[in-house]
């Protein structure tokens, strides 16, 4: 897909997220980074505080599509993949979600898979139905803005979140993390799914041994 594609798209669609809730979002105080992420062959400054792998991942609320809040705490002793879109009404975005989706069925029952971006909820229901989105959990940053904040992952003047994957291990760590260099290229999905099974048959053995420990 073409950048000038992706802005026009972002374009069209932000004034109504902006509209709904530019009254309740302040990013006057939020720290600026600058240099890892590049929109075309521009730079673009993403907006909150950056975190790394080994760090405890933080919790954050987001909404589903009913605006009913979700927080990662909820899927505590889950291994869980965050994949990060800046739009799903894009090319790439929309392809990224669809790959996450089918690779759920290869996965152990245990990880939770979870799409999020700051398309309205009701954009995002649109979307699942129509692509049969039916496994990984579509979820929206787009009242408070907590998760891009609190992950380092909001585009300055934009309101979207930059491409990224995380994936949030059992003891609640940050076990990988990738910034996507580009906005409208894709991810390295083969490392990300390689983390993720690896991570998990390494935790499988430690969990067979938590009764025989206490």
């Amino acid at each position: 897909m073409k950048f000038s594609t992706f802005l026009l798209t972002c374009a069209l669609n932000l004034p109504f997220v902006c509209n709904s809730f530019a009254t309740s979002i302040d990013h006057s105080n939020l720290t600026e980074t600058n240099n890892l992420v590049k929109a075309g062959n521009k730079a673009v400054t993403l907006l909150g505080n950056q975190v790394s792998e080994g760090d405890k991942a933080p919790d954050f609320k987001v909404v589903n599509e009913s605006f009913a809040p979700v927080q990662l705490s909820d899927f505590a002793n889950k291994p869980v993949l965050i994949s990060v879109v800046p739009s799903l009404d894009t090319g790439v975005c929309s392809l990224q979600t669809k790959r996450f989706n089918e690779e759920v069925a290869e996965l152990p029952q245990n990880v939770v898979m979870l799409t999020i971006s700051n398309d309205l909820p009701f954009a995002q229901k649109r979307f699942c139905k129509k692509e049969n989105i039916d496994k990984v959990k579509v979820l929206s940053d787009a009242v408070w803005r907590d998760f891009g904040a609190k992950y380092g992952l909001l585009i300055k003047d934009m309101g979207l979140l930059t491409r990224a994957i995380f994936i949030i291990d059992e003891h609640g760590n940050i076990a990988y993390k990738e910034l996507v260099a580009n906005i409208s290229q894709h991810p390295n999905y083969d490392n990300a799914l390689s983390t993720l099974k690896a991570l998990n048959s390494e935790e499988a053995p430690l969990t067979s041994q938590g009764t025989s420990s206490e």
